[in-house]
């Protein structure tokens, strides 16, 4: 009995979830499943976006036929060509022979690797951007090599503006009647496994995924359909963002994973005491991990979350203990970077784990490992407890603190972050009371040196706008050019009033002043305390002193220019068009006479601001 999710009026999801499969790809455990996701468009020609794994084959063809209805398949789009996607390609040609199969070059050689059917004769070849009119929908093509395999590309629905994206964006586990991401909450039951999923399969490839990132940056996107998993159509920024800090290999949060190697309990218990000092000093996130009773994958996803990792190994047939060895082979095979590296060895005679973890570390990019290495001598002594507090005092000092409540003044002010300022495009955040809030802006200017001084100019219709008048304090988060334009939508195309903006801010840090400020895609921050207000007709001129500003980043400040020549979509078939567009935006008003008074909805600027069209 076919079992199928209608998405749209002529779009649905036609896969299976298999929850017998222990291991996924033979290597990671999967407790809750797998999902294998494909989707049947019903168009003037029928699209079949990517088939399934062999084992829910039965379903797959009783859900494909029935939505079918007697209706020919004319095109499959292979997005990936892992057998979890095509094994039922072969199966599929059978059932369908005038199915045309569209693909890229690099999958077709694929496909003739895997399978016996004439190919050639019914291959739709497509390169970057290429094009496919179905009827009302039009698919655009882009590559993602090496996301994660060579030939594996993106489908992008121009019409819906729906992007099927292959193995990005998915996740371990299997659908549980709900298809949409919103519809589950996602940061408590799928986050891990969506981390998982991303850092074993996918982590290596960080430079690829960087690439496919901001080619998705320059369209806009309402739902992401990936092959496993749920479906997004509300929060796409927030796991746009949480895949930019996995493939840039930035730690999510400012945490401590401990590994260990034990094997009578000693180096364990040097865990356990190593664990206690940084609980005394005041870390409030640290997760243990016995290797020897947990699959690597999750300890390497823990990775790619904490900012600080630990591994006490002890010393086994003179090298490291052989599960802490896999794991070690394991994070420097995914390209981790960017984290702080503390190591600890046990030896009864001759401790050599140490330095074998250290050369291996040594490997990784941008990666700082202390130097306060301890090592224990079959059971940890009181006389190394100096030694142990050192280490966990290193560990401390190197993580990044809240700033101690000091009076503002105190506060020096770096003159780079005051460079960054230019004709560009801004972060407004506001808090009032426990209400936090953030907007785009675009004006922002130094007034004065001595004190330190800026202008800002904020449109009356934002919130952030009310909540400074309120309470007279901001804080301006400058965006570099590798902001997405997810950034922009989150910020800047819904209000305050109707959403929570940082409903999960869990690891979004707050300056001195109380107030939220953007972490990443920004090249500096500034706070600041109004002294001067100046109303005009639609907007408010807030005149503030500098109090705290920092520079985070050497990414150039995203400039005007740079955002509309490089990350703000192109509007599709615009000319084609009747009406008003808003030049910010990309917002068209229907009509033939734009209103004098009239304010964009979504980002909130005036008819000045708009083009006519056609």
């Amino acid at each position: 009995m076919y079992c199928v999710k209608k998405m749209t009026d002529d779009l649905y999801w036609v896969g299976a979830s298999d929850r017998r499969l222990a291991l996924f790809e033979n290597v990671y455990p999967i407790s809750r499943g797998v999902s294998y996701n494909s989707y049947l468009l019903l168009d003037e020609k029928t699209v079949l976006l990517d088939t399934a794994d062999s084992s829910v084959s039965g379903i797959f063809f009783e859900n494909v036929e029935h939505v079918l209805a007697g209706r020919p398949l004319d095109y499959l789009i292979v997005n990936h060509m892992e057998p979890d996607h095509c094994a039922l390609m072969q199966d599929l040609v059978l059932r369908y022979p005038d199915v045309k199969i569209v693909c890229n070059k690099k999958t077709l050689a694929m496909i003739e690797n895997f399978f016996t059917f004439d190919i050639q004769s019914r291959a739709v070849i497509v390169g970057e951007m290429d094009t496919l009119c179905t009827g009302r929908h039009t698919f655009a093509f882009v590559m993602a090599p090496m996301v994660h395999w060579p030939e594996a590309m993106v489908s992008y629905d121009v019409t819906t503006k729906t992007l099927y994206s292959a193995d990005a964006f998915g996740t371990f586990g299997a659908l549980n009647g709900n298809l949409y991401a919103d519809e589950v909450n996602f940061q408590t039951e799928w986050l891990d496994d969506a981390r998982r999923y991303y850092t074993n399969i996918v982590g290596k490839y960080g430079t690829q995924v960087q690439a496919l990132l901001k080619k998705a940056a320059t369209i806009e996107i309402e739902t992401i359909c990936p092959l496993h998993g749920p479906v997004w159509r509300k929060d796409i920024g927030w796991f746009i963002d949480k895949y930019v800090h996995w493939a840039t290999y930035k730690p999510e949060e400012q945490a401590v994973v401990i590994a260990y190697a034990s094997v009578y309990g000693n180096t364990e218990n040097a865990a356990n005491i190593l664990a206690s000092k940084l609980a005394d000093l005041g870390v409030r996130d640290v997760k243990m991990y016995d290797v020897s009773a947990t699959h690597p994958s999750f300890i390497v996803s823990e990775c790619f979350r904490a900012s600080h990792l630990v591994f006490l190994s002890t010393t086994y047939n003179a090298g490291m203990f052989v599960n802490m060895e896999n794991l070690v082979h394991d994070i420097v095979n995914h390209n981790l970077q960017n984290r702080t590296i503390a190591l600890v060895e046990n030896g009864s005679w001759a401790p050599t784990a140490g330095g074998l973890m250290r050369a291996e570390f040594q490997k990784l990019k941008g990666c700082t490992i202390l130097d306060e290495t301890l090592t224990i001598k079959s059971s940890f002594k009181e006389s190394q407890m100096d030694t142990m507090n050192a280490l966990a005092q290193a560990i401390y000092d190197s993580m990044d603190h809240p700033a101690p409540a000091v009076h503002e003044e105190a506060k020096p002010v770096e003159q780079n972050a005051m460079f960054s300022l230019s004709y560009g495009l801004y972060v407004l955040t506001a808090r009032d009371g426990e209400k936090d809030n953030g907007c785009i802006i675009n004006t922002v200017m130094q007034q004065t040196d001595t004190p330190k001084r800026i202008s800002i100019t904020v449109n009356k219709a934002n919130y952030t706008c009310d909540m400074i008048k309120k309470t007279g304090v901001f804080n301006v988060s400058v965006l570099s050019q590798d902001a997405p334009f997810a950034m922009f939508q989150h910020y800047g195309f819904q209000s305050g009033r109707d959403v929570d903006k940082f409903a999960d801010a869990k690891t979004t840090p707050r300056a001195i002043n109380g107030v939220y400020y953007v972490p990443y895609c920004t090249k500096a921050f500034l706070s600041g305390k109004v002294v001067q207000t100046v109303e005009f007709e639609t907007h408010v001129l807030f005149i503030a002193d500098v109090t705290e500003a920092r520079e985070l980043s050497n990414v150039p400040a995203m400039t005007y220019s740079y955002y509309f020549e490089n990350v703000k979509p192109k509007p599709a078939a615009l000319a084609e068009q009747k009406g008003w567009v808003c030049k910010i935006c990309g917002y068209v008003y229907e009509g033939e006479d734009l209103p004098a008074d009239f304010i964009c909805p979504l980002c909130k600027h005036g008819a000045e601001d708009f083009e006519k069209l056609g």
